[in-house]
């Protein structure tokens, strides 16, 4: 299959969806959560594929409900699975539990890989997710993509190398079929950095705010912003993050204590406002990547609603990036000169104890690896393994042995935590 078509899942508002539309993707299927989101997503692909019944084409409700859509239906029609699984299971602020989070879809959209078949696989994900922390779930994504048959990849990337005005790093994996991880490549940063006040001047301008002001302010934004926050429904209203995100603001004289409903004028004075403007949604939208009419999108919702749709979102410069990457190997057009290793090691512990069908002491794994890996730093990894898997532990002789037991993960299972979870969550919401 060389045509470009994708099912997306986790969709949210459609920064990656956008992104994929750019780079050539036609959409056969996307899938969010939250409704608003969804009509935000419906609204926009109804403007980008008009032939299309967008009813059918965006279903909203639990991706991993088979009542909203299966994977097997989607064989043979769409060469690409993409998404953006929850991040709270990897994020510092969601505490990093990994597996342990209801929310954790990561795995389980590896197993929906196998069972649809895809040519190639685009999953993104906040940057915990490359903390050593993770190192046994990303060996393990890895492992099970070459078992289902694919070579996968893992790269960090920023938002601010692909002309978006902010940081934002991801962690980005691409798994292809064997016949085009010879013509995959990363894409290339851009020549190009873009500032906050070199992309929101107009914006600021606009409603007749003093030039003594603007060019105050045009002096201190001159620089890539920090990464934008979308948050949760549980946690406040529209901000452009935590402390730490509020003080790196403060230092472009920018007020992150909430939004703006518009943008400064003729009667702003600094006595009223001394951290500086605040910023409005449509210029929170141009940080995240919204840039221009080539990239417009019309966002539904209540003013904090569309915020936390605009910063959860995969900026759509850098999908697009991506995209044209995976759609330059699909299509065979040239190989690149620089292809990723597609076999690093993550977690060589992890992948040791997968290995062998047995139970081993530190001292064997430090024996087997043949590394100078230390006993303490062995013990430290497998308790790290063990946030995300069963790791049995036994004596034998007065020392602890190990034996790697299942991935905690949900991948489907029926007897599942998740499945309670969920359930009562959509009880909660009948109620309410």
């Amino acid at each position: 299959m060389t045509d470009l078509s994708v099912v997306e899942i986790c969709a949210g508002a459609g920064g990656q969806s956008l992104g994929l539309h750019l780079a050539g993707f036609k959409h056969e299927l996307a899938v969010e959560l939250d409704p608003t989101a969804a009509a935000t997503l419906a609204a926009n692909l109804q403007r980008l594929q008009p032939d299309d019944d967008v009813d059918d084409l965006v279903r909203v409700g639990d991706v991993a409900d088979e009542a909203v859509w299966k994977p097997e239906d989607f064989t043979g029609k769409a060469a690409v699975l993409a998404g953006g699984v929850p991040c709270p299971p990897f994020s510092v602020a969601g505490r990093q539990l990994g597996s342990a989070d209801e929310r954790d879809l990561f795995a389980w959209a590896v197993e929906a890989a196998g069972r649809m078949q895809p040519e190639a696989v685009l999953l993104e994900n906040v940057r915990g997710l490359n903390d050593a922390r993770f190192a046994g779930y990303r060996q393990a994504v890895v492992d099970r993509f070459a078992t289902l048959g694919y070579t996968a990849f893992w790269e960090l990337l920023e938002a601010r190398d692909f002309g978006v005005p902010q940081l934002r790093p991801r962690m980005i994996l691409v798994a292809l079929r064997p016949e085009y991880v010879d013509y995959f490549a990363w894409p290339e940063k851009s020549a190009v950095t873009r500032t906050v006040s070199g992309v929101l001047g107009d914006l600021m301008a606009a409603n007749g705010w003093s030039e003594e002001y603007l060019a105050r302010w045009m002096a201190k934004a001159d620089r890539i912003a920090p990464t934008i926050v979308g948050g949760s429904k549980k946690h406040g209203g529209a901000d452009l993050g935590p402390t730490r995100a509020k003080r790196a603001w403060a230092e472009l004289w920018t007020d992150g204590h909430g939004l703006a409903d518009r943008a400064p004028g003729e009667d702003w004075k600094i006595e009223d406002h001394p951290r500086g403007p605040k910023l409005t949604v449509e210029m929170v939208a141009r940080i995240q990547g919204w840039l221009g009419e080539e990239y417009r999108w019309d966002f539904e919702g209540r003013k904090t609603s569309r915020y936390r749709q605009i910063g959860n979102a995969f900026p759509p410069p850098v999908a697009r990036a991506v995209g044209v990457s995976i759609a330059q190997a699909l299509g065979k057009k040239q190989k690149p000169s620089t292809i990723p290793a597609p076999r690093r090691v993550h977690d060589e512990v992890y992948r040791l104890l997968r290995d062998r069908d047995e139970a081993l002491t530190a001292e064997r794994i430090q024996q087997l690896l043949g590394s100078t890996m230390s006993i303490e730093k062995i013990i430290q990894r497998i308790e790290a393994i063990a946030l995300d898997f069963i790791v049995e532990v036994q004596s034998r002789g007065g020392r602890p042995t190990y034996r790697l037991g299942a991935w905690r993960a949900f991948r489907g299972q029926d007897d599942h935590d998740r499945h309670i979870a969920f359930a009562e969550a959509r009880s909660r919401a009948k109620v309410s």
